[in-house]
């Protein structure tokens, strides 16, 4: 009766999300990519760098750092840390931002920085940031902070609320600068040893690329606020850190919607040998599902990590579900993480490119919020983030194509009914 109870909760949560999503939110867009890439060239092409400066905006510039930071243990360390050690900017955009003692952490670190002469600027968004005490954007203000919410609904313009800044941005002193899946929120503590501390990745970078990063945050800012940062306290002359040649680049509904989607139809045709996807919201469109295909059908493996039972949005999982079908039976290897949310967006191709940032493999990413990805070039960094892969594969199980076809009636109809708001995900 129980699993009875929650079912039916369940498919009237999903029919109701659909009525709010038609009502509420639907709107004309731009033009989407309408047919498939040809393939042109392989990752290793020096073609496929001009084409991804080209296309996707930034060029692809070299001499960077990239270190990569597993959890929350690490991550938030690392970024308060580089908070603190500010001297001129800091520069901060996110989408989740909670009344957790997280935040309440942030909060001080910014607002003591503040205090000490340190320009800073936050960017929430206000979708993502509404369970936030306010104690902490007053705090914040009264230090001196520049706290600005991002696409506060508005009556003449409710439909705005369907475009989030979902973009993970924080840059220090124009020369430092982070990026992954981390929100500001209790459930990114700890080692993902259990289901209230997710898995996620972040990284920090150092180099050429991080200017890139500041314009993308100047970017969302200006549009929130009409105010533009610039001048050398912003961006300052950048040197070679590092061995990896990297490219920060974004998209948004208010101009290039259809550049990550791109972005990862160029990936996934361009490959040859290998994709390794960790995706939290794993939702393709059909042309992103036939470029998979297309890539099997060359002979590129393909795995991809998606979370299991411990999800924050069962609609998503259950539309998740629906797709599988033609990937398994292709050879596409699927796993599900067990012990906890798995909230990491990481893209692996051919042992040589790595695409990390903000965006989930899904149509909300593509084509509804504003995202930012840092692409690195790299076989060492890819090999370390090859390894991390392995590593959570050992914590996920397989899901085979005889398992996926013979799941219950129930779970099917879910799926089926999740799969109508499919374009909102």
């Amino acid at each position: 009766m129980k699993r009875h109870t929650v079912w039916i909760a369940s498919i009237g949560a999903m029919l109701l999300a659909l009525i709010g999503f038609l009502v509420l939110h639907a709107t004309a867009g731009e033009k989407k990519i309408e047919q498939k890439l040809e393939r042109l060239y392989s990752i290793d092409d020096l073609q496929f760098r001009r084409s991804m400066g080209v296309l996707l905006g930034p060029p692809i510039v070299e001499g960077n750092k990239v270190d990569v930071l597993i959890n929350g243990d690490r991550i938030f360390p690392a970024m308060l840390a580089g908070i603190r050690s500010a001297k001129k900017t800091v520069t901060f955009e996110t989408y989740i931002y909670w009344a957790d003692s997280i935040g309440g952490e942030f909060a001080d670190a910014l607002s003591e920085r503040a205090r000490a002469g340190v320009k800073v600027h936050v960017l929430l968004d206000w979708i993502g940031s509404s369970k936030m005490d306010p104690k902490y954007i007053e705090s914040m203000q009264q230090a001196g902070v520049e706290v600005e919410r991002y696409h506060k609904p508005e009556w003449w313009h409710p439909a705005r609320l369907n475009n989030r800044t979902h973009r993970k941005l924080l840059i220090i002193d124009g020369v430092v600068g982070f990026t992954g899946g981390v929100g500001i929120a209790d459930k990114w503590r700890g080692d993902a040893q259990d289901a209230d501390h997710w898995r996620d990745t972040h990284f920090r970078a150092e180099g050429p690329v991080v200017a890139q990063m500041q314009a993308v945050f100047n970017d969302n800012w200006v549009k929130a606020t009409g105010r533009v940062l610039d001048g050398e306290t912003y961006f300052p002359a950048l040197t070679a850190r590092g061995p990896s040649a990297a490219q920060m680049f974004s998209s948004s509904p208010t101009g290039g919607s259809e550049s990550m989607h791109l972005m990862y139809l160029m990936v996934i045709t361009a490959a040859r040998r290998s994709i390794d996807l960790s995706s939290s919201y794993f939702v393709p469109d059909e042309l992103a599902l036939d470029a998979l295909l297309a890539a099997r059908k060359r002979g590129v493996r393909v795995r991809i990590i998606t979370p299991g039972t411990e999800i924050d949005s069962e609609i998503v999982r259950s539309a998740s579900h629906a797709l599988w079908g033609e990937l398994l039976k292709a050879g596409v290897e699927i796993f599900e993480y067990q012990p906890t949310m798995f909230h990491c967006k990481v893209l692996i191709a051919d042992g040589l490119l790595v695409s990390v940032g903000s965006t989930n493999f899904d149509n909300r990413s593509f084509a509804l919020n504003d995202e930012a990805n840092l692409n690195v070039l790299d076989a060492d960094f890819a090999k370390q983030q090859t390894d991390v892969f392995e590593k959570d594969l050992k914590r996920a199980k397989h899901v085979s194509f005889e398992a996926w076809k013979n799941r219950p009636w129930k779970q099917k109809l879910a799926e089926r009914t999740a799969s109508l708001i499919g374009s909102q995900l």
